[in-house]
């Protein structure tokens, strides 16, 4: 009789998924929405300029962002997991790219990180984020020990990407690449001793691989009127935008700095131009936006029962945020000019749909899976 009725009594489960966050995809619209409108003030004079349409950037970026919502809504619904398989095969199609670059690159005021595929250009180097990403989630929630051999499989693709990135140059990416790995590591529970020394040695082979141009970056960074019409003209002109704009700004569109006065103020200097026409109200809600996407980032991943999701979430969400702060403090002069572009709100198409590509895994992360009986 017993046995009768556990077998009827058999329970079945399936997973049950929450929705996406709302509130990271509120903030991740709401701060690409304020990159098109500034792309398309920052950027109309130097259409004109270039005798092209004043719209010319904004709907080339307005392409990319059609392309990356897409991605990020199908990434929404891939289980995350997938990628704890797939991450070295991964990691080794960029490194094809990258040294592609290096022989068949595109090179853009100096450096070359661009493919030419027609009208478009892709940045390998961008994608690189999330590749060194997801080989060190796979690898620090099997592992936490870096000296281990079984971890070679991991730490070779990415010494390799960082040696070709380097070699572009881009210290820059460099940089914000070993800042999101050191964070990945003390997430996953490493050794405080370990990462104090690793930022030493970092520092130290930092300085000694900084090339002449790198150094006259710094030098005139400490002091830019020693150059005010050449080296230090970027730095002079942002920081006029900024006095500029004051408290409430010039009001949209009213830039004048943007009017051939500073150079690349649709890309690397865009929050300058942003600061002089929504003045100091509009930086800090700039500000405020990405320390909520931090905010919501780092509580995605401290909610994620699984420790390969949680350095996965952790990893995405510090390495937008970590590029956001140097491109602010870059524009305005409390770091040296590096070439990085503001996440979501800077003109390139790479950068916004790989940005986006990442928001959408961090968004399936947010799905809390739970088993229901059914």
């Amino acid at each position: 009789m017993s046995e009768k009725y556990s077998e009827n009594q058999k329970i079945n489960t399936s997973v049950v998924m929450s929705p996406c966050d709302n509130k990271l995809i509120f903030i991740t619209i709401f701060l690409i929405i304020t990159g098109l409108l500034a792309i398309f003030s920052a950027g109309a004079p130097k259409c004109i300029i270039e005798k092209t349409s004043s719209t010319f950037f904004v709907l080339r970026q307005f392409i990319w962002f059609i392309l990356g919502f897409i991605a990020m809504n199908f990434l929404s619904k891939v289980n995350y997991k997938i990628y704890n398989k797939v991450s070295i095969q991964f990691a080794w199609i960029i490194i094809i790219l990258l040294i592609a670059v290096h022989f068949f690159g595109t090179k853009v005021n100096g450096a070359q990180r661009w493919l030419a595929l027609g009208p478009i250009q892709f940045q390998p180097s961008e994608a690189s984020k999330l590749a060194i990403i997801m080989l060190l989630a796979s690898s620090f929630s099997k592992n936490i020990n870096i000296f281990d051999k079984s971890q070679l499989k991991y730490f070779i693709p990415i010494i390799i990407m960082v040696g070709l990135i380097f070699k572009q140059p881009n210290l820059s990416m460099v940089i914000i690449l070993g800042l999101s790995s050191l964070f990945m590591y003390f997430a996953a529970g490493g050794s405080i001793k370990l990462i104090v020394s690793m930022i030493c040695m970092g520092v130290c082979g930092v300085s000694l691989m900084i090339q002449s141009f790198q150094k006259q970056r710094i030098m005139i960074w400490l002091n830019p009127e020693s150059d005010p019409y050449d080296a230090g003209y970027n730095i002079i002109q942002a920081m006029m935008a900024f006095v500029a704009g004051g408290f409430f700004g010039v009001g949209y569109g009213n830039s004048r700095q943007k009017l051939g006065w500073l150079p690349e103020g649709h890309t690397d200097f865009i929050y300058a131009v942003f600061a002089e026409e929504f003045g100091f109200l509009g930086c800090i809600i700039i500000i405020g936006l990405f320390l909520a996407f931090l905010q919501r980032g780092l509580l995605i991943s401290n909610k994620c029962d699984d420790l390969f999701g949680k350095l996965l979430s952790a990893g995405i969400t510090v390495s937008i945020c970590i590029q956001a702060f140097i491109n602010i403090s870059v524009a305005s002069s409390m770091l040296p000019a590096t070439g990085v572009p503001l996440p979501f709100i800077s003109y390139g198409g790479t950068s916004l749909f790989i940005t986006m590509c990442m928001v959408g895994i961090l968004l399936n992360i947010s799905k809390q899976r739970i088993r229901r009986i059914v």
